[in-house]
């Protein structure tokens, strides 16, 4: 297909349920793409050879090959091409905000809409939980050495699901009773149903990742004990920003008054939204007001609506564009009945003589210079005040980080707001203590985080097996497939590659492909795949060429889960064959 009518297609967006069918229920709100949606949504990807998207992936997935397999209705091997630089594909699909990231980087985003990435990752992956085609986790030799994960957030997630690939003892540590950190108890069913977050964590577990529930750190074990007493190598810190942030101002004792924390906390973890059939009462208001503009305060104000709230608002001292929600979330909240109070904040909370939360005064604002972020900074309008009758009100302004471990671990560097200090890949004050996350950045987004946990896991390999002493030979290889020879036969229209096997293991399914890429296409020249490759083994391929003034030639070895070799072969360094 050519770049113009890959152009000429138009982004289809994901079915929904109705606004008023789902403002009622708690089932997820896209239905999902089919597979010929998903296919013809792929093929508007022109595969740019240097793919802006990537850079825009805090995890940097390999996007336009991915696409390019959903392209040719290889949904599985999508997927696994997806999990080799992403853990957690059904997540990230559904909660990322890509349009500030890989969707905002692409080029078709320039004169129209970008290519639907998130929906396509998020459909793969639902094709792999659904169809059960899972495929084994490689079995890697345990290199000797155990390391600690306290929190099972996304962060810490990622950690695990890489160091357990390097042959590490990977154990995470729950505080609460479930795996996934905010994505159980911060993000609502209706957005992150709660079977795909468990899904995530069983194939982790597959692989031998050991999740220890209950288990507060900082009062059960402190972090040197996990040292001293557990036998741990190294420790990793990603707990998140927990602690609730309140407004300070008249009337936040009430009844009535919320943390987004404790709400959706109670709501989404212990599934109030079910009581009595679950035993955890939840506050019910008919009039509900929520501070803030993100998508916490998005989450609060849509389970509101969905718990009988005849009037939901949102509060907030800036503009509808300045709102840090994703614009999805914004959308859809309109569409449920939500009620946005914009430029306006709460100076007072008043209740009656029992204690009780019943009207809310708010003072108007207007927008002013620009403040260190570069938005607008909102500046109140002196006399301009008016209330909302409420009943219920959630504050949902950030969070600030839980002293708990810091305060246990005195020789953990922290800032002034508490956030732990660490270098760019993670690494604390204190040797063998790293930390990534919010707990380090403050409130940030799910992908964030796990680039976060894949930088610090690099580190702690690093750090655990340094470059000048020699590695275990259980690890495998940095080069597992050498390019022995890549020559042009004399008068021929042929090129000859030989590779060899140059690790110490088996190589299964292992498919080896050869492209000319021009522009922003690739074309597959030779394409085979050998069953079973021996250690030290050689295996030469005929390749076809197409003129004798072509630039370049893209070599790609891969097996069933993972890019082996990806080696481009630059035509002037190809030398005659004899």
């Amino acid at each position: 297909m050519k770049t113009k009518e890959r152009m000429q297609i138009l982004r289809t967006e994901m079915p929904c349920q109705p606004p008023e069918v789902r403002a009622k229920n708690f089932r997820e709100v896209p239905y999902g793409y089919t597979e010929e949606i998903a296919i013809q949504e792929a093929n508007r990807c022109l595969n740019c050879k240097k793919p802006k998207c990537v850079e825009g992936c805090p995890v940097r997935v390999p996007i336009p090959e991915f696409i390019c397999l959903i392209q040719e209705g290889k949904f599985l091997e999508a997927v696994w091409k997806i999990k080799e630089k992403n853990v957690l594909p059904a997540i990230c699909g559904r909660v990322c905000p890509q349009e500030g990231q890989c969707e905002g980087m692409c080029i078709h985003g320039k004169k129209g809409k970008s290519v639907a990435i998130g929906n396509l990752e998020r459909f793969v992956a639902d094709y792999e939980r659904i169809s059960g085609q899972i495929p084994k986790p490689l079995i890697v030799k345990k290199n000797g050495k155990k390391v600690a994960i306290v929190g099972s957030g996304p962060s810490g997630l990622t950690v695990a699901g890489d160091l357990i690939k390097l042959g590490y003892e990977a154990t995470v540590f729950e505080a609460f009773h479930k795996g996934g950190g905010v994505l159980v108890y911060g993000i609502p069913e209706f957005r992150l149903p709660k079977n795909v977050v468990e899904y995530e964590v069983q194939n982790l577990q597959n692989q031998g990742v050991k999740f220890v529930y209950d288990h507060v750190i900082g009062r059960i074990r402190s972090i040197d004990e996990l040292f001293s007493s557990d036998g741990f190598d190294a420790v990793y810190i990603g707990v998140g920003a927990g602690l609730p942030v309140f407004m300070n101002i008249p009337g936040e004792n009430l009844q009535g008054v919320y943390s987004s924390n404790e709400y959706l906390t109670r709501s989404v973890l212990m599934k109030a939204y079910l009581f009595p059939e679950y035993d955890t009462p939840l506050v019910r208001g008919k009039n509900v007001a929520i501070v803030g503009g993100g998508n916490v305060a998005m989450d609060s104000a849509r389970t509101a609506i969905r718990l009988d709230a005849k009037n939901v608002y949102i509060v907030y001292r800036r503009a509808r564009e300045q709102m840090p929600a994703r614009l999805e979330e914004i959308h859809h909240g309109e569409e449920e009945g939500i009620q946005f109070k914009l430029l306006s904040n709460p100076v007072e909370l008043i209740g009656d003589e029992f204690g009780r939360l019943t009207k809310v005064r708010c003072q108007r604002y207007r927008l002013g210079e620009p403040d260190k972020s570069g938005r607008a900074r909102p500046v109140p309008i002196e006399g301009d005040y008016f209330e909302l009758e409420i009943d219920l009100i959630i504050i949902a302004i950030g969070n600030n980080a839980n002293p708990l471990i810091t305060m246990t671990t005195p020789d953990i560097e922290v800032n002034k707001w508490g956030n732990i200090v660490t270098d760019e890949l993670g690494r604390t004050s204190k040797p063998l203590v790293y930390a990534g996350g919010d707990i380090v950045t403050g409130a940030a987004t799910v992908i964030s985080a796990m680039g976060a946990g894949r930088r610090a896991a690099k580190a702690i390999h690093e750090d655990l097996f340094p470059k000048e002493d020699e590695e275990p030979d259980t690890l495998i290889p940095k080069e597992i497939i050498k390019l022995s020879d890549a020559a042009i036969y004399p008068d021929s229209t042929l090129m000859k590659i030989i590779l060899t096997n140059s690790s110490k293991i088996e190589l299964e399914q292992v498919k080896v492909s050869i492209s000319h890429i021009e522009e922003f296409f690739e074309q597959t020249l030779l394409e085979t795949t050998i069953p079973r490759w021996a250690p030290g083994d050689e295996n030469e391929f005929n390749c076809p060429r197409i003129h004798e003034n072509e630039k370049e030639y893209l070599l790609s070895v891969k097996d069933i889960s993972r890019t082996i070799m990806s080696k481009i072969i630059i035509a002037k360094e190809i030398v005659n064959y004899h």
